[in-house]
């Protein structure tokens, strides 16, 4: 073989090995824009779902009866009042969430062997003495709630912190006219259940707990020094946007 004949067959060869090389190139570009169309499309999928929602819903307020040292004995009347919320989704399955709620009931405190809360005092006939507060009560907490999806279905369950402020309402639902209003720090937990009726609105039912100290309102006589469980069970309908 000549000189001129290697030199052509050389000429033969780059040609097809160049080919492959551009058939490699094409293919890796090809798969990275498969993979940025794939990102993306998931990106817009999530950003066009409903990432935020509000809440409006009606509430009931139950306390335990407290015993205490000193023959201190206390509870609150029933009562029903509002709740409202806003969440935002980190994740299709995780949130954060701001509430505030708002009630008003009667505690009630007495001192005494024997004693009823809120029981009349009757000179010569009761051997304690009894306090009754017309009380304001308001909830102002953030929580992380995690849901799940089964359906039209969504249970969730939430945990956070945040105050509940006892404020005295001076009428006649108060004999203690020298109170004052209460802050404390309160830890809440709650589970529910989320039934979608569309892509924008769902009906939301929960159970809610909060752990806090026992108001004394400003009044040394009816300290406690004890905590108790506040439980709030809620129904509503939320707005998602």
């Amino acid at each position: 073989m000549t000189v001129f004949d290697a030199m052509q067959m050389h000429r033969l060869r780059v040609p097809g090995r160049v080919a492959k090389e551009q058939e490699g190139v094409e293919r890796r570009m090809k798969k990275t824009i498969l993979l940025g169309v794939l990102m993306l499309s998931a990106a817009v999928g999530f950003a066009q779902e409903s990432r935020q929602d509000v809440s409006f819903s009606g509430t009931g307020l139950f306390s335990p009866t407290i015993h205490a040292p000193g023959s201190i004995v206390t509870n609150a009347t029933g009562s029903l009042g509002l709740l409202t919320s806003y969440r935002f989704m980190l994740t299709p399955h995780s949130a954060l969430e701001l509430n505030y709620s708002f009630t008003q009931n009667n505690e009630k405190y007495c001192i005494g062997g024997g004693c009823t809360p809120g029981f009349p005092n009757l000179a010569g006939v009761t051997n304690f003495y009894s306090y009754r507060i017309h009380s304001r009560e308001q909830e102002v907490t953030a929580a992380y709630v995690f849901s799940w999806t089964f359906k039209r279905y969504n249970p969730f369950v939430e945990a956070g912190v945040g105050s509940l402020i006892f404020t005295p309402v001076l009428d006649n639902g108060t004999t203690e006219l020298g109170t004052k209003s209460t802050k404390g720090i309160a830890g809440l937990a709650g589970a529910g259940l989320a039934y979608e009726l569309s892509p924008s609105f769902d009906i939301r039912a929960e159970y809610r707990a909060f752990v806090v100290k026992t108001p004394a309102f400003g009044e040394p006589n009816i300290v406690t020094n004890r905590y108790e469980i506040l439980s709030m069970p809620t129904i509503g309908v939320a707005y998602h946007f």
